[in-house]
């Protein structure tokens, strides 16, 4: 946990990672500074939309001992954020500090590299690490990604964690999934995370069918490829969410991330489930 918070204090120091303003650029460099630490594969994919450029980071980590079998496995959050539900927003100075929304799911990354890097022993399927840009922006980074990719799709599964550590109420968490090929994804989630006693409660299954939900899984899954999302809600406020009325705000600091219990949990689902893909036979 406290490396998590390491990550988390880092990624909100540079005030804003939005695309548009210089905390993005420190962001980055953060990112690649600490992968780059670990001694991992790190490729850039960029691209560019409405004349912003683009940068998401691609890990590939791959088995030590033989070449990985077919079905390469994601996990992804994006890096980026927002401010535009506060007053007067001007996307090039306001602060997006971004905590719960994604700094939870990009921390989270970076310690999946450190874990991964050192088990490598362990993998038969080769794992990519995916922090991509450009998700406020309607999943930008992600979606032109997947426009590049062969078919038949590398990917056998493609695992989303995104706003992860607000919750006063309940440790919840909502499962987004896609079209009919994520449904087998969705239930090893939802059986990893009772095997393993993470004790995420409720699990909230949602399907999406479109991309309205404005998640990184969302072009994957909607391509056809088994893609779930872990987010803490979509969907109305009830028993289980108050609602989280910082998130795209000046507000969403380290101090309003609610739930460590929860992110922490999230974390350890996501890696679980990857962990149960990536080392089958």
């Amino acid at each position: 946990m406290n490396k998590l918070n390491d990550h988390l204090l880092a990624l909100t120091s540079v005030v804003s990672r939005d695309v548009h303003h210089p905390g993005h650029a420190k962001a980055l460099a953060y990112l690649k500074e600490q992968l780059g630490a670990m001694g991992v594969q790190v490729d850039s994919y960029r691209n560019v939309y409405q004349g912003i450029p683009l940068e998401s980071l691609l890990v590939t980590i791959d088995p030590l001992n033989a070449p990985p079998t077919a079905g390469w496995i994601m996990i992804c959050a994006h890096y980026d954020s927002i401010s535009n539900r506060s007053p007067n927003w001007n996307p090039g100075i306001t602060a997006a500090p971004g905590a719960d929304d994604n700094g939870t799911g990009t921390a989270a990354l970076l310690e999946y590299a450190r874990i991964l890097s050192a088990n490598r022993a362990s993998l038969t399927h080769r794992v990519v690490l995916a922090f991509f840009d450009g998700e406020e922006l309607f999943f930008k980074g992600s979606g032109a990604y997947v426009t590049t990719l062969p078919k038949p799709y590398p990917y056998s599964a493609v695992i989303n964690i995104d706003m992860v550590g607000f919750n006063p109420i309940t440790d919840r968490l909502d499962l987004i999934w896609y079209t009919d090929g994520s449904a087998g994804l969705r239930d090893k989630l939802i059986a990893a995370n009772d095997r393993y006693a993470i004790g995420i409660s409720p699990l909230n299954a949602q399907f999406a069918g479109d991309g309205t939900t404005i998640l990184d899984a969302a072009p994957f899954g909607l391509a056809g490829m088994a893609a779930v999302a872990l987010v803490q809600r979509y969907g109305e406020n009830d028993a289980t969410f108050p609602g989280n009325y910082t998130f795209h705000t000046v507000n969403d600091t380290p101090a309003n991330v609610s739930n460590r219990r929860l992110w922490l949990k999230a974390a350890k689902l996501a890696l679980a489930a990857a962990l149960d893909l990536a080392t089958a036979n």
